[in-house]
Formats: C-alpha cells, structure tokens, sequence
C-alpha cells in the first residue's frame, strides 16, 4: 500500500520526448508518399514492356533514377516506423528490445540494397 496520492504517484512521468517526433516523421512520410507512389503508379504503367532493357533504360533516366531513390527511402522509412510501433504495443520484456534491433537492421539492410540496386542499375555496370 503506498501512502502516495493518485496525482503524486503520475507526477514526473510524462513524456520521453520521443512520441511528438516519431508521430510527425510517421505523418510527413505518409505525405510524401502520395505524390510518390502516384508518380510511380504512372510511370510503371506507361512502360511498353517490363523486360530488363527497358526497365533500366527507365531507371537510367537522371530524373527516375532519383525520384525512384526518394520513393524506395521513404517507403522504407515509413514502413519502419509503423513496424516500430506495433512491436512496441504488442511485444514485451526482452523479446521488445531484441526484436526492435533486429527488425532496424533488416530495415537497413534492406536500404543498403535497395539503393546499391537502383544505383547499379541506373548507372550501369
């Protein structure tokens, strides 16, 4: 039994100062995102063919190669932070911690590629 009251027992337990930023960088990809994706609806749809020329010949073009880059880095980015948050309302103790680690370093590996890919492949060999 504790001899504190209800509103003493809350008192200094307020925000990490995290939520606000993570709920925001949730809201901005999410944002991003749109124009993204429509413009990569569009542009894949309008391809005469999906064979490997002529996917990289579009990916050569400066303008696809970048735009493809933003929207593989934020899909990536905002995907990650909605995995971020159901492990942390549904996962507990140190099955949490381990989980969260793990999960960043496939979502990083899974940048690193992406990007090494894209860059390869519009570049060229």
């Amino acid at each position: 039994m504790s001899l504190k009251s209800p509103l003493g027992k809350v008192l200094g337990l307020g925000s990490a100062k995290e939520g606000t930023e993570h709920w925001w960088s949730q809201r901005v990809t999410a944002v991003a995102m749109i124009p993204l994706s429509l413009w990569f609806v569009i542009a894949v749809l309008g391809l005469p063919a999906f064979d490997y020329v002529t996917v990289s010949a579009w990916m050569a073009a400066p303008v696809n190669a970048v735009l493809l880059l933003l929207f593989t880095g934020t899909l990536l980015y905002h995907s990650m932070l909605g995995t971020q948050v159901v492990i942390e309302d549904y996962v507990h103790g140190f099955a949490k911690v381990a989980t969260l680690i793990i999960v960043r370093f496939i979502y990083v590996a899974l940048a690193v590629a992406a990007i090494f890919s894209i860059l390869r492949v519009s570049l060229g060999n």
